[in-house]
């Protein structure tokens, strides 16, 4: 316990009982103390079906994120007596139920207005005036984080949303009885005062989908787009409907699986080379490889590398693709419980996944004896609560487990020690739905789409001064040239200055790099990678130096402070590029600019994990490619 965690303890957390309020906003997860159940093992719901047995020897904690986003959504912050209550019915420390939660973003620990805005002022949004946004919301509302609206309103600058082929981005959160949350994208600053002030969840004659829904792939980007492979229903099904999806080739690929065996599924994939599209681009295969015994699968999505929203869209487009691509996954590989971490700035997504989950349940595609076929799986859903490092798969499994979001050192890696201690295998969306067109078309029908080297099709997030942003999918090995025109051209200015690949983690391009193929081997050749699948444009009118700025107070903001190299690492980087922007150097910009590089060397050497490693990516490359200072 640190100091910080003690005074938090001997301050506020008393004896005293907690409000009404504060008892159902804890129970609404766990039961009341009467019904004998606290979050741990059962084996069916409320509806009679299935549920996820929990292995984990502290079968209570793993409730905790659940219900600190209970409290939070319910009192607009975590208040002492609710999570001493909390702390109660878990059977977890004071201290350490504080000090997760005082890791994540979207939790507070002090009081707060019921209504708070977030605006987004992260990269993708500040190529569409989200400065020119918040200064203008300063002048309407005061400074961020200042009360408004008689102390029942509040505003803060925030990091990215996934929003950014909206941008400039924002969301409202309203505490209460009834809580909810509204998207504003793009969002003008009359908009958000004015919803500070009226907007209580139930606006007449307005449907949620017109304050949350994305048109992922527009209808003029790609054509006709029903011979994509990967989003060919994204825009023409009702997400919600199953039988609308059903009629769309859904859960065609499951029954074939089932039929052929988990065996066959495994080999296919296995045979199409397909790698994870997250980042990493580690082989799918061995992670599915049956002699790890894996006991869960995890979906991460959790997507929250700056200029990232892929998964969001095939989520909240398809969200039964998802559904139906773990299920087959899980029966594959031979467990019976699988987890969506879902990124906590994902309302809409969150909803239609857990539409999604109970309808393929109540049919009979997820559950008990799936279909008939004496196979069992099914799915939970945790949503995260704003930490980028929560994308970093251990990070992932501490959050799960109600532990703060902290990578793990490896070896041991998840497929021998992971989710609660057991063999684990963990895919992103992207990754995953990737398995019905291998299930549909056989592994090597696959391998041929793209390159030898990069096998199958790609998903890619315009963002930035971009004709028409959004997704786009394309097979390996198309050229940045070529997504570019597809996406319309460059627009803003019309002049291109530079194409940031990969993310905040990624790398800078120059228009003279336009003809690199998008292919795992042809972006390395270039020093750059393909990430988490991020293209963002910036025009001539943009000034680089401010970006990179930016990108590294995000990487400041997002370290866990777990390892020394990251957490002093991305405040040194933080301080020299904001001595640099503002023309003050210590000694000369020479030695300034070989401090970063020394900083960033020690980061990738020694971090543990890849936020660190990776933190000075893309400003190094920037630097590589322009004199900027």
């Amino acid at each position: 316990m640190n100091r910080r965690e003690e005074a938090y303890v001997d301050t506020h957390l008393t004896k005293d009982e907690p409000t009404p309020e504060e008892r159902q906003a804890v129970d609404s997860i766990l039961g009341s103390p009467d019904s004998g159940w606290a979050g741990g093992a059962r084996n069916t719901d409320q509806d009679g079906h299935s549920s996820l047995r929990n292995h984990s020897p502290r079968v209570k904690r793993h409730q905790l994120l659940p219900v600190l986003h209970a409290i939070q959504s319910r009192l607009g912050w975590i208040t002492p007596t609710a999570l001493n209550y909390a702390c109660q019915r878990l059977d977890v420390p004071p201290a350490e139920a504080y000090g997760v939660a005082c890791f994540y973003g979207m939790f507070s620990v002090t009081q707060r207005p019921p209504r708070v805005l977030h605006v987004c002022d992260d990269i993708a949004c500040q190529t569409h005036g989200a400065e020119e946004l918040c200064q203008r919301m300063e002048k309407q509302l005061g400074p961020p984080e200042s009360p408004t609206h008689n102390g029942k309103a509040t505003w803060y600058r925030s990091p990215c949303l996934g929003l950014c082929e909206r941008a400039p981005a924002a969301m409202l959160t309203i505490a209460g009885e009834s809580p909810c949350e509204k998207i504003f994208a793009p969002a003008s600053s009359n908009a958000l005062v004015n919803a500070l002030e009226t907007y209580d969840g139930s606006v007449a004659g307005e449907s949620p989908d017109q304050f949350n829904a994305t048109v992922s792939i527009p209808q003029s980007s790609q054509g006709d787009h029903s011979h994509l492979m990967l989003l060919g229903r994204v825009g023409r099904i009702d997400p919600e409907s199953i039988d609308d999806y059903r009629a769309h080739g859904g859960y065609e690929a499951l029954r074939r699986s089932l039929k052929l065996g988990g065996n066959w599924v495994v080999r296919e994939v296995s045979a199409s080379r397909l790698v994870g599209r997250g980042g990493a681009a580690f082989p799918s295969g061995k992670k599915w490889d049956p002699v790890n015994q894996p006991q869960y699968l995890v979906c991460n999505a959790d997507e929250s590398e700056p200029g990232t929203f892929k998964d969001r869209v095939v989520m909240e487009g398809d969200p039964f693709s998802l559904v139906e691509a773990m299920t087959i996954a899980g029966c594959a590989i031979g467990c019976e419980h699988g987890f969506i971490y879902l990124r906590g700035e994902y309302p809409l997504a969150g909803d239609r996944l857990e539409h999604a989950i109970k309808t393929a349940r109540a049919r009979g595609f997820l559950g008990n004896n799936i279909l008939g076929r004496g196979v069992h799986f099914d799915i939970e859903i945790r949503r995260g609560a704003g930490a980028y490092i929560c994308g970093e798969e251990t990070a992932l499994f501490n959050s799960i487990e109600g532990l703060r979001g902290e990578p793990r050192s490896k070896p041991p890696f998840p497929t021998q020690v992971g989710l609660f201690g057991k063999p684990t295998v963990v895919n992103n969306v992207e990754t995953l739905i990737n398995v019905l067109l291998i299930v549909h078309e056989g592994g090597e029908r696959y391998a041929a789409i793209g390159t030898h080297g990069s096998a199958g099709p790609k998903l890619f997030c315009l963002s930035g001064h971009i004709a028409r942003p959004g997704v786009y999918e394309v097979p390996f090995g198309s050229t940045l040239r070529e997504l570019i025109e597809l996406g319309g051209g460059v627009g803003g200015s019309g002049l291109l200055q530079a194409v940031l690949l990969g993310g905040a983690s990624g790398a800078f391009l120059s228009p003279d790099e336009l003809d690199t193929p998008l292919t795992l081997e042809g972006t390395k050749a270039v020093g750059a990678t393909l990430g988490s699948g991020v293209v963002m444009l910036f025009d001539d009118t943009v000034d680089l130096r401010k970006i990179l700025y930016r990108i590294a107070a995000f990487f400041r903001d997002e370290s866990c402070g777990q390892c020394v190299p990251c957490r002093i690492g991305t405040v040194r980087q933080e301080e020299v590029l904001q001595r640099l922007h503002h023309g003050h150097p210590i000694g000369s910009v020479e030695g300034e600019m070989g401090l970063l590089k020394e900083v960033g060397q020690v980061m990738r050497d020694a971090s543990i994990c890849g936020l660190g490693q990776t933190a000075s990516s893309a400003i190094e490359s920037a630097l590589l490619r322009w004199r900027l200072f």
